[in-house]
């Protein structure tokens, strides 16, 4: 085999290396780093006793558990707590934990 048609054979072996590579690579990335999650809603905050917020471990902002004034159920809420706050916590893993626990999931 002549030189050049070795050199067009190694470089097309090496292109289709390294496109399966970066195939097999996206395959197995992490999806939620590329993907876009939109801030959640609360609702009416007036009806909440407190406004602060937490990171969890995604590092997403998340509503600190609060009371609601009216007794109805937040917008966004995820739990009501035994202490009678209400948790906006996207895990289940330590929501209410300081609260007294899950009394309720919405």
């Amino acid at each position: 085999m002549p030189l050049p048609a070795l050199h067009t054979l190694h470089a097309t072996r090496l292109a289709r290396l390294s496109i399966a590579l970066l195939i097999a690579c996206a395959a197995v990335a992490p999806h939620r780093a590329l993907a876009y999650r939109a801030p959640q809603t609360y609702g009416n905050e007036a009806d909440l006793d407190r406004h602060d917020t937490y990171r969890n471990r995604d590092g997403e902002t998340v509503h600190a558990p609060a009371r609601s004034k009216s007794g109805r159920a937040p917008e966004g809420a995820s739990a009501r707590c035994r202490d009678g706050t209400y948790s906006f916590s996207r895990h289940r893993r330590g929501t209410c934990s300081g609260h007294g626990g899950v009394a309720a999931w919405l």
